[in-house]
Parts: structure tokens; sequence; C-alpha cells
């Protein structure tokens, strides 16, 4: 099995694969954090691999948090394997135990060595300062999958693309970003149904986003941000009119928030005294790619403009969410952002 983890502590996930490949299990896997791509890539790997086809039927139970009890998780982890060197347990959504995962103490302080006993525990983590956290951490492994920031996703989708002979441009990178946010599962879906359609070789260009995907390459928040850096009001209001026409793909809410945080990383920039383009993208965590972009704002809204709009897009952001407003319609709340910005 072909397991691409992209680039987020990779060291780390590589060496737990490879162990479990070279039979060096740990009895405990705590799978814990807010990503949950990778606490699930590494369990579906567990699942997959470490028993024969023969040996699951007998050996393997998956359990899920919210219908099951620590103490019948510990029951199941102390029983022997039956004809196999070792038992799988697996459970899904075991943040469902977060009131009870403590009862994990003694069991976790002398496991099953014949029992492979997995946690996904996903959103959240538990205390590292607790006992029940050292002791799995000690007699087993503690894993904890960080969210990426929205500058490393760009690295994340090459190196995820890279082995399977596909390139991608940093526009149609900062797209998925733009529209599916941070969530790695949700980028990975849409990679896979790229890789299905393009043939082995293809660079994934904004097109193919638009055309496989459903968002628009010319009419979206990243183009609207682009365009307002550049003061082009014409693209800036024809991108407006489209989003009013198709309110349901383009909330207010999260338009509005994009373009607040823009003018927010316009202020810190303002604000640098080191203003080298890889410190730029580092205090940003913006792609240095889109950095042309982001100085050409720069030289379009002084620092005092900048705070003006942000003050500005906080009482815009109020108004979408329904505070201080009859119910002013999304087309009028983006007029009136595009106002506040180019006057």
């Amino acid at each position: 099995m072909n397991v691409e983890f992209g680039t987020y502590r990779m060291d780390e996930v590589l060496k737990i694969v490879n162990d479990i490949k070279n039979g060096n299990l740990k009895p405990i896997y705590f799978l814990m954090g807010e990503e949950p791509y990778y606490i699930d890539k590494l369990s579906d790997y567990i699942e997959q691999n470490v028993l024969t086809e023969e040996e699951k039927s007998f050996n393997q139970t998956v359990f899920y948090g919210r219908d099951v009890a620590i103490e019948d998780i510990i029951s199941t982890a102390k029983r022997y394997p039956m004809m196999a060197e070792r038992q799988v347990i697996i459970v899904k959504e075991a943040q469902d135990l977060a009131k009870t995962i403590d009862k994990l103490e003694n069991y976790a302080e002398s496991p099953m060595v014949s029992t492979v006993l997995v946690f996904c525990y996903k959103y959240k983590t538990i205390d590292k300062r607790k006992k029940v956290t050292k002791l799995l951490a000690k007699n087993g492994l503690v894993f904890e999958s960080k969210k990426l920031y929205d500058n490393q996703i760009g690295d994340w989708i090459k190196r995820v693309l890279s082995p399977k002979n596909y390139t991608i441009e940093p526009k149609a990178s900062a797209m998925l970003v733009e529209f599916l946010g941070t969530d790695l599962n949700k980028i990975n879906n849409e990679l896979e149904k790229l890789q299905i359609i393009l043939p082995k070789g293809s660079t994934i260009t904004p097109k193919h986003i638009e055309d496989n995907i459903g968002f628009s390459k010319d009419f979206n928040v990243f183009e609207l941000r682009k365009a307002i850096g550049e003061r082009n009001q014409l693209k800036a209001y024809q991108i407006a009119n489209y989003f009013a026409d198709n309110p349901k793909n383009n909330p207010m809410v999260v338009t509005t928030s994009l373009v607040f945080s823009f003018f927010v990383q316009l202020l810190q920039y303002h604000g640098l005294k080191d203003k080298n383009p890889k410190n730029v993208a580092a205090v940003l965590k913006v792609n240095p790619f889109f950095l042309k972009d982001y100085d050409l704002a720069l030289k379009n809204y002084p620092m005092r403009k900048v705070s003006m709009i942000v003050a500005a897009l906080r009482d815009i952001d109020m108004k979408s969410k329904g505070v201080g407003a009859n119910a002013l319609p999304d087309a009028d709340l983006m007029k009136e952002m595009l106002v506040k910005v180019f006057n």
C-alpha cells in the first residue's frame, strides 16, 4: 500500500509507518489533534496492514467512541489473539470518550504486548501533563496531528502530487485553499478526483479546478482580493455582482472574513522592519509566489488607510451576521464594503 502523507511531520509519520512495516509495533497508538487527515492515514494503515485477511476475522475489532465504554475497550484489549500473533483494536471517534479517558491509566501502565490498541482522538488533544498521557507516551505512542497554516498547504499539495507524477500551478493551489480551507481530507479528495480525470504528467491549472471542481477561476474571493489590491474597481465590482447573483456559493460572511484578513496582513506588512521577502512570507503566512500582489497593495494603501479599512470591515462583518442592521441584502453589503475600501 502506497501511503502519501505530504510534508507535515513527514519524518515522524514515515518513521511510524516504517516501524510497523518492520514489525516494531507499539501496544497503544494514541493519535490525537486538530487535523484528522494524518490520524485517518495512520489508523487506516494499521487497520489494513498489521493483520492478514485471514487473521482479521477473529482478531480485528473496530469500536466507535459514542457506542462503547472505556471498560469494554480495556476488557477486549486484555484478551489473547486467536490463532495469530496479535489482535488489533481501533477506536474511531475516540474524542467522544473524553470524559472517561483517564480510566485508561491502569491499562496504559501495563498494556498487553499481543494487542495493538489504536485511538483516533480527533479535533482535540488530551493534556500532556496528565498521568494517562505520560503513560501512553511511555508504554505506547502519542502522535499529535496539528493543523497546517494556509501558507504551508501549497507545499503540502506539491509533495502529495509529486510521487504520482502531477504538478500544480500556484494559482490553482491557492484556489483550492481559498475554497476548501486547510482541511487536508477535502483537498486530498479533490486532488484524487483530478488524478482520475487527468493523465499522469499533467500540470493542474485553474481551468482544471474550474471545470472539474466547480470554482470559477475568474470570479472568486482570491481574484476579488487581487482586484482590491490592484485598486481595479471595475474588476472588483464585476466579481461583487457575480457574488450577488450566486450567494449560496459566495456567502457574505466568508467574503468579508477573507478580505478582512487580507487587510490585516497588509497592516502587518506596513509594520515590518525587515521587509525581506522570505521574512514577509513567513510573518504573513503566504506563499512567496503571491508576494508581488501584497507589494502592489502596500503601495496602493498607506498604513493609515489600511487601519481605516480594517475598522470599516469589522462593522460590515457584524452587519453580515445580522448585528446592527435590518437584514441588509448581501449585494448591498458587498457594495458598501467596496465603497469603504476604494474611497
